[in-house]
């Protein structure tokens, strides 16, 4: 069974728009690429055909990879949100304990993050340490050269 997972309105529309191109754009277009290539005759050594039938090989697992998302995808109701604690969505000011530096991420879907945008993922080490927290908590974040800690500032929508 999928995971459940966590959206924005916005993120899960770009999802279904996604899929929707997908499905009626790029699955006939692969489909006209399979049949010029199966009409320019022997099969066994056609490249395009064998390249077309990987590429449709691919856009099907796409497609179901992301029918899976969407169908198990919740939107959140982001006036209903809890902000003594860090959660999906939350917007969250931290402290690098280690620089004094402060950032503020907000934390959504795997799918939605966007570092330039300061949208980082639920699943990330740094998304992953500040789950839970609250204003003043340390989160101790592992990373690959180490442990990083950062102080909670601030907790918001």
């Amino acid at each position: 069974m999928s995971q459940l997972r966590y959206y924005t309105a916005d993120g899960l529309k770009k999802l279904k728009d996604e899929l929707h191109q997908l499905k009626s754009i790029e699955r006939p277009r692969v489909s006209q690429q399979i049949a010029e290539a199966r009409d320019k005759g022997d099969l066994s050594e056609n490249a395009e055909y064998d390249a077309a039938k990987e590429a449709q090989g691919l856009l099907e697992a796409k497609i179901a990879k992301l029918e899976d998302i969407v169908a198990n995808a919740r939107i959140v109701d982001e006036s209903q949100m809890d902000t003594s604690k860090v959660l999906i969505l939350s917007r969250v000011k931290i402290k690098n304990t280690t620089n004094g530096t402060q950032v503020t991420y907000t934390l959504v879907a795997e799918n939605e993050a966007n570092l330039k945008e300061g949208k980082i993922s639920i699943d990330s080490p740094i998304g992953k340490g500040l789950l839970g927290k609250k204003v003043g908590d340390l989160a101790d974040v592992k990373v690959p050269n180490g442990t990083m800690k950062f102080e909670i500032i601030e907790i918001s929508r």
